[in-house]
């Protein structure tokens, strides 16, 4: 008896922020998922979360007009305060899980285990590791107001690298930064997490 030809995953729509770019890309790449395309918001607006929603849902219907029926939205809330579930449920797309991307890095179960010890943490990625200058000493001013250190990070005892690949040249950038913030140094290492998983299941056929 011959065995049913698998059936294909469907075109699939990844709107994401531009944080998680290269990590999306590297899933998608190790894992050759060929029926995943992606587009990209800009990381910065992460300064501006009212800006995400609105944006998101542009892109939904850009991505509907193209012809795509899967769509994930590559965010976690992400400081929306509930806007981006609201723009999911309108279009019945669904977003990654969690309240952000440090959470979904972890795994939400690892994530909410360490809650509590972790409440002083100010975390870190290889996206800020690579561009903690840019995206955060710069648009903070601290680069010409350095006393505003404290304003911003005096509430945050410990700097917490979340590593998604093993790159020395990161990691010493993470610890330039903790000494840089004047916070303790902690490393971890979680890889891509649930965005990998999220992204594996994205457009799969359900089960019959």
């Amino acid at each position: 008896m011959s065995q049913p030809t698998p059936r294909a995953p469907r075109k699939v729509k990844v709107i994401a922020c531009g944080m998680i770019a290269r990590e999306t890309l590297a899933v998608m790449r190790q894992q050759a998922l060929s029926h995943v395309s992606l587009t990209c918001l800009p990381a910065m607006w992460h300064h501006h979360p009212e800006q995400i929603a609105p944006a998101a849902e542009a892109a939904i219907l850009e991505a509907r007009a193209e012809g795509y029926e899967d769509i994930l939205i590559g965010y976690a809330d992400c400081g929306t305060g509930g806007d981006l579930d609201k723009v999911c449920a309108r279009h019945g797309v669904a977003r990654i899980a969690g309240p952000h991307c440090f959470a979904f890095y972890q795994g939400l179960e690892r994530f909410a285990e360490t809650a509590e010890g972790d409440m002083t943490a100010f975390w870190m990625t290889d996206f800020l590791a690579r561009q903690f200058e840019a995206f955060l000493i710069k648009p903070l001013g601290l680069d010409r107001h350095p006393q505003l250190r404290d304003m911003y990070f005096g509430n945050y005892e410990k700097l917490v690298y979340l590593a998604q690949t093993c790159d020395a040249e990161l990691e010493e950038k993470a610890r330039a930064a903790a000494a840089r913030l004047g916070l303790a140094y902690e490393y971890r290492f979680t890889g891509y997490g649930d965005l990998a998983t999220a992204l594996l299941t994205a457009g799969a056929p359900a089960p019959k």
